[in-house]
């Protein structure tokens, strides 16, 4: 049984981590041969031992410190993307009123926006937050509301038949219904989270992966920045894997 799961996950993701190794290998040599500055582009074991050499400050400070903007954004974008998809799925005069101003707020430039919430929260963590809270919120309602409005009318009609009413009706089938688009939403909001914490952190902060970046980028420390890069890359993908496989098991569970 685990040779056949070890063969199967060489099948999916053997031809992947191939094209990693050659695309890895070609700019370590491209920068070790000089045909690009390393000040510019440092080659991958640069970066490495970057990595290592800055591991305590980035690893114990920094990387908790975005970790803990992302989760805090996460969570609330879930609280009040789902309050609102669901007020919009029971509301026509909602969904007419809110959907025009979410479709604005993602029409904003983050970074235009940015120095108004370090006005209103100062450099505190709310700051990130609220960042982040813009950016992740969208895919979150309006996977909600897709998914709410999708759900089978057939079952709908069965259970109307049978003296259901609307509450029985969103609980037995809208809501279950939903499940593949909300957690498509998850996928996709947690991500943009770590995006909105880090440009948060640009902006303005004393701490976090995007905060080092930028003081890495003024001393020209380009090995450093595509550490904190790399963490933050590696953050998004292991936020999303672990939404995939919440998945996973709630499709899964949803199906016996």
């Amino acid at each position: 049984m685990m040779k056949g799961k070890v063969k199967k996950w060489a099948s999916d993701y053997g031809l992947f981590l191939l094209v990693i190794l050659a695309l890895l290998s070609i700019w370590e040599w491209v920068v070790e041969k000089g045909f690009i500055p390393s000040f510019i582009l440092p080659s991958p074991t640069a970066i490495w031992k970057s990595l290592v050499e800055n591991e305590q400050i980035l690893l114990q400070v920094h990387l908790p410190a975005t970790l803990e903007e992302v989760l805090i954004g996460f969570f609330l974008s879930i609280i009040g993307g789902v309050f609102l998809g669901v007020a919009m799925h029971f509301s026509r005069i909602l969904e007419k009123i809110l959907y025009p101003f979410l479709v604005i707020s993602q029409t904003i430039p983050l970074i235009a926006i940015s120095p108004i919430f370090i006005m209103w929260f100062g450099y505190s963590i709310w700051s990130k937050i609220a960042v982040t809270i813009l950016t992740a919120f969208f895919p979150i309602v309006v996977s909600t509301y897709d998914g709410l409005k999708a759900g089978g009318n057939e079952y709908q009609e069965l259970l109307l038949t049978m003296g259901a009413n609307r509450f029985h009706i969103f609980k037995k089938v809208q809501i279950p219904m939903a499940l593949p688009n909300f957690l498509s939403g998850l996928k996709m909001s947690v991500v943009y989270c770590v995006v909105g914490a880090t440009i948060g952190e640009w902006l303005g902060a004393s701490e976090g992966l995007g905060y080092f970046s930028r003081r890495m980028s003024g001393n020209l420390q380009a090995d450093a920045v595509f550490a904190a890069i790399f963490l933050l890359s590696l953050l998004g993908i292991v936020l999303f894997l672990i939404i995939s496989l919440l998945e996973k098991l709630l499709l899964k569970n949803k199906l016996r």
